[in-house]
């Protein structure tokens, strides 16, 4: 009786999916398969703070750091804001547009290559690292490139059970590649990055080849010109965002120690795995919150942004509840300091969540110097602050300042938003305030709340225990409450 019930439970949950439209289908793949990534990147973790010390493992952190930024400038990180801007604008002529700009990025990255071994010493001592890791890195940056590019083509084309594969498979091997490199060598970190560098080489070429057999154009003036005009002046604002998500790894490893910023890019890598929430949700709605914008369907936005906001807000308490669990379970004692910095760099990322909200508006319109500006104050003033905090308080500061640089930088966006929509959308407000308002002081004032039982797990406990009934209790008043916001919000915008 029992397996015919559930042999019906799951006709019922079958017939159910294949009702579901392609983009919904598309969109629940996609979250699930970059989830499924950060899961065995989590896995892997324990195993990685167990064969690397500390040191090696801040040393590792730093590279990836350095790897961050250098993307940026080798490729001027074409695969991001342009690239799936033009997708949409130049939907007629994708085939061309994808593979023109997949040859433009690998004439970038052998230009940049040449120019490295050129200056390899000097470049080497900035970055601390050798020439064998910096080649390394160069073909991380191509190779991760060329995948972007066509994972994003898939994403808007809403093909997801090859990128669902590819991605999963990468995922898989990276690890354990590297796991097999670190064991049989004496220079772990070089082993570590050199696992990662083979796999990516040998699984992401065919993302390459792929796009341009599809497009059979390397070269297009009219394609490279537009890519590059439009992302050169977004350079700083790209930057910026890897000087706010990994400077501070930088600077604790040269103000403090290798080992201090094992421990920080520990409680960041724990933290970020509620950026994978950000990022699998921007990534299913990026083609869909484009469209809203180019059809002018702006009303449909609010209702979905309030959701998500909540959603990832919800997911960062229960890794801010259980940080102590989550830190002694992924490493050694030697790392259970990590716990005091996971609460507020977990809740930056509801900020860089906002943030791509907001800026929709500014990559649509072309407002690049509203990005740019922000995002540059913004990671100025997160160098001046670590740069002084960090001193006094030792790595911890790095955190709070990492939050407080990502309220500034979502509150900018914000206000650069307003403007654009004043100028081209007759006024709109496309998100509800009021309710994002709500959300994210609640979400904060409860993360510290239990950040201070820390010490105390049968208070923590008691904590969560409360606040899981007291959601279940209200759950009907909460969500009339966002259904009445909701409607408010509408009738505002529409008088």
């Amino acid at each position: 009786m029992e397996r015919q019930n559930l042999k019906e439970m799951m006709d019922k949950l079958r017939l159910k999916y294949q009702s579901l439209s392609v983009q919904l289908r598309a969109s629940f793949w996609f979250v699930v398969c970059s989830f499924l990534q950060r899961a065995i990147s989590v896995i892997t973790t324990p195993i990685f703070t167990r064969i690397l010390s500390t040191g090696e493992y801040g040393e590792f952190t730093v590279f990836n750091t350095w790897t961050g930024i250098a993307t940026i400038i080798v490729t001027l990180n074409l695969f991001a804001g342009v690239f799936t801007q033009g997708l949409v604008k130049f939907e007629e002529d994708r085939k061309i547009f994808c593979s023109t700009l997949q040859g433009l990025t690998l004439t970038l990255t052998a230009g940049w290559t040449a120019a490295y071994l050129a200056f390899q010493n000097f470049l080497n001592d900035a970055m601390s690292m050798n020439t064998k890791q910096g080649l390394m890195m160069l073909i991380i940056i191509w190779s991760s490139s060329a995948f972007q590019f066509w994972a994003a083509e898939q994403r808007v084309l809403y093909h997801y059970k090859g990128l669902v594969m590819l991605t999963l498979a990468i995922s898989v091997m990276q690890p354990a590649v590297s796991i097999l490199f670190i064991l049989s060598s004496d220079d772990k970190v070089t082993a570590r990055i050199l696992g990662i560098a083979l796999v990516n080489a040998i699984g992401y070429t065919s993302c390459f080849v792929a796009q341009m057999i599809r497009g059979r154009k390397f070269f297009s003036s009219k394609y490279w010109k537009y890519a590059v005009m439009f992302n050169l002046p977004l350079i700083p604002h790209y930057l910026s965002i890897t000087v706010l998500t990994g400077a501070d790894r930088v600077m604790i490893e040269r103000m403090v120690g290798a080992s201090e910023a094992g421990i920080y890019g520990l409680a960041y890598s724990l933290a970020q795995i509620m950026t994978l929430l950000n990022t699998s949700l921007i990534q299913a709605l990026d083609p869909w919150l484009y469209q809203r914008i180019k059809y002018n369907r702006i009303n449909e936005m609010a209702r979905v942004a309030d959701y998500c906001v909540l959603l990832i807000a919800l997911f960062n308490l229960i890794l801010i509840a259980f940080a102590p669990e989550a830190v002694r379970i992924f490493a050694p004692e030697s790392y259970y300091d990590a716990i005091w910095v996971i609460p507020p760099v977990a809740m930056s990322t509801v900020f860089m969540f906002l943030y791509d909200l907001f800026a929709k508006f500014e990559f649509y319109y072309e407002k690049r110097m509203f990005i740019m500006a922000a995002s540059v104050i913004g990671a100025i003033l997160n160098i001046v602050l670590n740069f002084i905090f960090i001193r006094i308080f030792g790595y911890y500061a790095a955190g709070y300042t990492t939050l407080f640089c990502y309220f500034l930088y979502a509150a900018g966006h914000y206000f650069a938003m307003r403007h654009i929509c004043n100028q081209f959308l007759n006024h709109v407000r496309p998100y509800n305030m009021r309710i994002i308002a709500a959300v994210v002081v609640g979400f904060m004032g409860t993360g510290f709340l239990l950040m201070m039982t820390y010490k105390n797990i049968y208070i923590r406990y008691t904590l969560v225990l409360v606040f899981c009934v007291a959601a279940y209790l209200e759950r009907n008043r909460i969500r009339d409450l966002i259904l009445d916001l909701s409607a408010a919000h509408k009738e505002g915008r529409n008088g």
